[in-house]
């Protein structure tokens, strides 16, 4: 695919960088020469020194060339402009802007080819939100992913002495979890992930198990490979920039809030936007006293949602020490991430990683709705329709035993019903079955299939698999 890439900030080289690795023809423009340099001597892309507005810049990018553009520069304006751009004059067939402002959504009829030609907004703000308040839902998990419009959750979650699972083998697994289908997708043990799964392989503590279930079965599921936490109602928040005041006026009904802000006019700010139940505090989350005198100790959850990551680890560190029960921090940098995550840091969260899956729906071949980058990057969830017959897709009329997936790769779950047999997407009344997979699981057309990849160098051989072939025979 030949993608153009305006902007090489955070956000646009955590892009180039997912999508350079998949043997995509990357361009990236931006006005800053150095940014550029750094990134090319890093990834195999194409930087273009300009503003990606002027047409003749998006002419030296390759832009008529291209199949998609991805608007990532710091300004809404800019991206808007540029969406608008790539459609009007140069027919760009697929466009997408990230866009922080909540006034511009999917489907608005500004965004349509009438207005700025933009075909998917993203968000890394909401994004992020939206993944934090999963994990305030379940404390116990490092990760909940939904997919089939809700109706299947991916769950990420560190096995624990005492739980249920815990030294039991796989096989095991219907006597000790009754009335929850799940199916676990794959297991990291320290750090390296088990390639065969069998009825023989045990669970042991310190695990990360990604299990796959309905999502009503979550916590069971929760349940049974840790020892289940009391619900999140004490929560404080360090940071009252755009994900945290997102998240502060999504929660601010349900929990007992706190907001730290070092800013004086932002808490002001704040305080003009919150209700007078959530407390606002001009400080320094790394202050001892401060923390203290505002009992983080009692916190069931502490969350560090500053623009400084150094500040972020300090001031979670610093709350975990003082006693606080869970600490989350958002980190840009991915060796930061990598470094703290899973130590005295329950859980550290990338801004980049949390858009990425919303991009590459749009990359993946076959018809994919919905795909999560996991293990920040390293393995990939993906959501796909089976379309064609048994003659046309290697995937349709067969038991997953005989579809040939990449070892390691797991087929973890099927949605039955979200279409009717004319492909057309089913009405509101419609009863889809939630279908957890098993070796002699027949895979049907217009399934919803849920696949795990633990390593992205096997997405391609997966994405053939959902392909239809006018000319293919088993």
């Amino acid at each position: 695919m030949n993608i153009v890439i305006l902007g090489a900030g955070r956000v646009g080289e955590s892009v180039a960088e997912s999508l350079a690795s998949e043997q995509n023809d990357i361009t990236v423009i931006d006005t800053d020469p150095l940014r550029l340099s750094v990134l090319q001597e890093r990834l195999d892309l194409r930087g273009v020194v300009g503003n990606g507005i002027q047409p003749s810049v998006l002419t030296d990018a390759g832009i008529e060339d291209a199949d998609m553009l991805i608007a990532c520069a710091p300004l809404d304006e800019t991206n808007l402009v540029v969406c608008k751009v790539a459609r009007q004059l140069f027919n760009v067939p697929t466009t997408i802007a990230r866009l922080r402002s909540p006034e511009f959504q999917d489907g608005a009829p500004l965004m349509d080819r009438e207005g700025f030609g933009v075909d998917r907004v993203i968000c890394p703000e909401d994004s992020v939100t939206r993944y934090i308040r999963k994990l305030i839902e379940y404390p116990e998990a490092l990760q909940v992913l939904e997919f089939a419009d809700g109706l299947v959750s991916l769950i990420a979650v560190r096995a624990v002495d005492g739980g249920p699972l815990v030294q039991h083998s796989l096989a095991e697994i219907p006597a000790l979890v009754p009335g929850a289908d799940i199916r676990i997708v794959a297991i990291y043990r320290k750090d390296q992930v088990l390639m065969q799964l069998t009825g023989h392989t045990r669970i042991e503590a310190g695990d990360e198990v990604f299990v796959l279930s309905a999502t009503q079965n979550i916590r069971k599921v929760l349940g049974a490979l840790r020892k289940m936490d009391s619900p999140v109602k004490r929560l404080m928040i360090a940071g009252g920039g755009k994900v945290g005041l997102r998240l502060a006026r999504q929660v601010k009904d349900d929990l007992q809030l706190k907001v730290i802000e070092t800013d004086r006019k932002r808490c002001d700010y704040l305080a003009t936007q919150l209700p007078s139940s959530v407390l606002v505090l001009h400080g320094d989350s790394t202050d001892e006293e401060l923390m203290s005198d505002e009992n983080v100790q009692d916190m069931d959850l502490f969350i560090a949602l500053t623009s400084d990551d150094e500040d972020n680890i300090m001031a979670c560190l610093l709350a975990k020490r003082m006693g606080a029960r869970r600490v989350l921090a958002l980190i840009n940098r991915k060796a930061y991430a990598d470094l703290v995550q899973g130590t005295q840091i329950d859980i550290a969260i990338s801004p980049s990683h949390t858009v990425i899956g919303e991009l590459l729906a749009y990359v993946r071949r076959g018809d994919v709705e919905a795909v999560h980058s996991l293990r920040r990057g390293a393995a990939e969830a993906l959501e796909a329709i089976v379309r064609g017959d048994r003659k046309t897709c290697r995937m349709a009329g067969r038991r997953i035993e005989e579809i040939g997936l990449p070892q390691g790769a797991q087929v973890g779950a099927i949605v039955r019903g979200l279409h009717r047999p004319d492909g057309s997407e089913a009405g509101e009344d419609a009863r889809p079955e939630v279908i957890i997979a098993h070796h002699d699981t027949v895979v049907q057309p217009l399934d919803h299939v849920i696949v795990f990849v633990p390593r992205k160098r096997m997405v391609r051989e997966v994405e053939k698999l959902f392909q239809v072939s006018a000319t293919f025979m088993f």
